[in-house]
């Protein structure tokens, strides 16, 4: 990259009125203590800034076109790149800078933040398109936390020129390209995105080059999925799901599906979530990971019951509660065992219920689990009341009763229960 080589004013009968004419402005000025003052270096030339560079008066000028000399460059006879002593010197005092804004940022005072990052911004070009395109995007997201548009605006203009010289360039560099997809992402220049995104794509697609292929899929569906497009993210995942079994891929195709069982989910089509979250199971069991089987078979079940299969919901409830169990997953044999129950009873099968019930109670006594024994016990006991089987249900409210005592928590709620119950009545 061409420097533009440094001048400074040193008649002050030029350089006030200047002064006086950019202090006005509110959005433009900036003052001494926004600047740092580095080292001087023998061999470069560079120097502590006096002054900070005057400023544009345009407030629509994009701050980063500005090509006014700054006092951080260093002056030079010609124009060159800088060398790595150079680079290394500017590199600090733009590190410092960054400070600076970021201490303007917490007290309070954005104006002068937004001065020292655009200036930070403007400097780090001189570092090579990496570090400014990383430089853009932190600072990016520093702005889509401030809602800072014009901000955000700036800089997707900025990325724009970045991506236009980099693909003028013979040899088309995919690291820098992919950073700049990956800062279009971070400031939310969707569109921007995913053109990159499906450019560097078919590219890697040419090349036969299966790691980049997987990069950009999953960074594409990432994107996609942000913004809540599940469509194109299903379509996204369906894709890397097939490059990860071509390759064998395994870690690959259990994420691709993974997230094509959430996606179908939320977009409320419980049959494509079935369908995913099945073949999740299998991988699972042929790799002998029995661990995620259980969670798995409740999602199932639960999207069974979205399908209104209650035969098919109930299945998957009891290979849940049998895989939990095996893997002395308490938690989830309670799971899929509650929502067993409450499946019998609302399909009309209390006697049903009253098994899982019983079955539950077990459960929760071997994870020492008071607080659900004693609502399992509310539930079997309202089953017998609504059964008019007065003896155990009394049973089922007294045993619950022991364990409110002890936790403090519904005694008076059981009492009342027992009090219905012994006087013969049914209400609740």
């Amino acid at each position: 990259m061409k420097l533009v080589r440094g001048k400074r004013f040193t008649t002050m009968g030029l350089l006030l009125p200047l002064l006086w004419l950019f202090s006005t402005d509110p959005v433009f000025s900036q003052t001494s203590e926004t600047q740092p003052s580095p080292e001087p270096n023998a061999e470069s030339g560079a120097e502590p800034a006096a002054e900070p560079p005057v400023m544009p008066v345009d407030p629509l000028q994009n701050p980063l076109d500005i090509t006014t000399p700054d006092p951080l460059l260093p002056s030079m006879v010609v124009d060159r790149p800088l060398n790595p002593q150079e680079k290394n010197v500017l590199r600090a005092a733009l590190d410092e800078l960054q400070t600076q804004a970021e201490a303007k940022l917490q007290q309070g005072d954005p104006i002068g933040a937004w001065q020292i990052f655009n200036r930070e911004l403007r400097l780090r070009r001189y570092l090579g398109p990496q570090e400014e395109v990383a430089s853009l995007q932190r600072v990016g997201a520093v702005a889509w936390q401030e809602s800072q548009a014009t901000e955000l605006r700036f800089i997707t203009l900025r990325l724009e020129q970045i991506e236009q010289e980099a693909t003028a360039q013979p040899e088309v560099d995919y690291d820098l390209l992919a950073a700049i997809a990956q800062a279009y992402h971070t400031v939310r220049a969707r569109n921007q995105a995913v053109a990159l995104y499906n450019q560097l794509f078919e590219r890697a697609k040419q090349q036969n080059n299966v790691a980049q292929q997987r990069q950009i899929l999953t960074a594409l569906a990432d994107l996609h999925l942000g913004w809540f497009d599940y469509t194109n993210a299903a379509i996204t995942y369906e894709e890397l799901l097939t490059l990860a079994r071509t390759e064998k891929d395994r870690p690959t195709e259990i994420e691709a599906l993974t997230q094509l069982a959430y996606i179908y989910q939320e977009n409320e089509q419980p049959n494509l979530a079935v369908n995913a979250q099945q073949q999740l199971v299998e991988i699972y069991r042929t790799d002998q990971n029995f661990l995620p089987i259980p969670a798995l078979k409740i999602a199932i079940a639960d999207s069974y019951q979205q399908l209104n299969r209650p035969d098919l919901a109930a299945t998957n409830y009891q290979e849940a509660f049998a895989a939990a169990r095996s893997t002395q997953q308490f938690a989830y044999a309670s799971d899929a065992l509650q929502k067993l129950a409450a499946l019998y009873l609302s399909i009309d099968r209390p006697s049903d219920a009253l098994i899982v019930y019983q079955l539950l109670l077990d459960v929760e006594q071997q994870s020492y689990n008071s607080f659900g024994m004693m609502n399992t016990y509310d539930q079997l006991g309202q089953i017998y009341k609504s059964q008019g089987n007065t003896a155990q249900a009394l049973v089922a409210f007294r045993q619950g009763l022991q364990l409110a005592q002890q936790l403090k928590y519904r005694v008076d709620y059981f009492n009342q229960q027992i009090e219905q119950v012994a006087g013969g009545t049914t209400g609740s």
